[in-house]
């Protein structure tokens, strides 16, 4: 792995660990084992720089990965629950969800950093668009899947944040049940 892809990887699991404001600078050349101009040759905006940068890449992983899961299987229900059984499954063995939610960053930086907030809503699109795409192919009109791609971006993201603060998988349990019977309503 080459330095630059390095540090996007260190800083990644710090600022989901810890939060954008919780890892200072210091922190990052330390675990990275780098020097303060290595940081700024790869990242010459500094820190901000880094986080949309690390955010494009957790953008790509869960990207990715949803988009597997929903080629994967025939309709969006099934692969909805799915994709909801690998976070459970993620949760009880890891005890979090590291890798797969960016709202604890949102919630810090959205309001502060306009290309932070540019960052993540471009991801929560990327990702209501694949919902939307097998929603559209089991037959749905294009509006009513994007309401309902809002939706489940929306109860999703939420039961990963509970799953965290609660540090329980149930809120994800809940809607591993809730939402693929929600979808046979259209």
């Amino acid at each position: 792995m080459d330095t630059k892809s390095q540090i996007i990887y260190i800083a990644t699991n710090l600022f989901q660990q810890k939060g954008y404001k919780g890892v200072g600078v210091s922190k990052i050349l330390n675990t990275c084992n780098i020097t303060k101009g290595a940081l700024y040759h790869h990242f010459p905006n500094g820190k901000e720089e880094l986080l949309i940068a690390c955010l494009k890449n957790i953008d790509q992983a869960i990207t990715t990965d949803i988009e597997v899961i929903f080629k994967e299987y025939q309709t969006a229900q099934e692969a909805l629950s799915a994709m909801i059984e690998k976070l459970v499954a993620n949760f009880e063995r890891e005890g979090t969800i590291s890798g797969y939610t960016f709202s604890s960053i949102v919630s810090e930086m959205a309001s502060l950093s306009e290309p932070v907030r540019k960052t993540c809503s471009n991801l929560y699109a990327k990702i209501q668009s694949i919902y939307i795409k097998k929603l559209v192919e089991d037959g749905l009109s294009k509006e009513t899947a994007a309401t309902i791609a809002l939706m489940l971006t929306a109860s999703i993201e939420g039961a990963i944040m509970l799953c965290l603060t609660d540090k329980t998988s149930e809120p994800l349990k809940v809607i591993l049940h809730v939402l693929p019977n929600l979808l046979k309503e259209f």
